[in-house]
């Protein structure tokens, strides 16, 4: 008798992870960065869901620096500190405090699926196939 399968949708609910398309996109509809986060609720605020982007964009760029000299690549750029060169660990918590604030300056807005995140505290709800844009503003030169 062959074994028993049992198939499980691709969600959170059953305590297994659930794979969510993250893109960074210009304001033109360009597709200039893509990755995939492992959450485990379906539901979360847009808080949280930057958090995660975040905390997986840092904990990867410092993992890859300890061993090769690698460009952070991520939602914003880490600040700058006046004087420290060369290769130097990314902090979570200020990454995750600029990200905020540029949510909240409009530097950047998230559309999940075909809806735009008015706050940070809008509640979205993720399936597997939900694709998660960050779409990045810049500022016209001169306004």
């Amino acid at each position: 008798m062959p074994p028993v399968r049992f198939a499980f949708p691709m969600t959170a609910r059953y305590g297994l992870p659930m794979l969510v398309t993250l893109r960074d996109e210009t304001a033109s509809g360009s597709v200039t960065n893509e990755l995939t986060l492992d959450v485990l609720d379906e539901t979360l605020t847009v808080r949280e869901l930057i958090r995660s982007r975040v905390y997986q964009e840092v904990q990867d760029f410092n993992l890859k620096i300890r061993t090769a000299d690698v460009a952070f690549n991520g939602l914003v750029q880490p600040e700058r500190v006046p004087g420290v060169s060369g290769r130097r660990e990314v902090d979570f918590a200020a990454q995750f405090k600029t990200a905020c604030d540029a949510f909240e300056r409009n530097g950047f807005f998230v559309l999940v699926g075909d809806r735009q995140a008015e706050s940070l505290d809008d509640t979205v709800t993720l399936k597997h196939d939900t694709i998660v844009s960050f779409v990045k503003l810049t500022p016209l030169v001169g306004g």
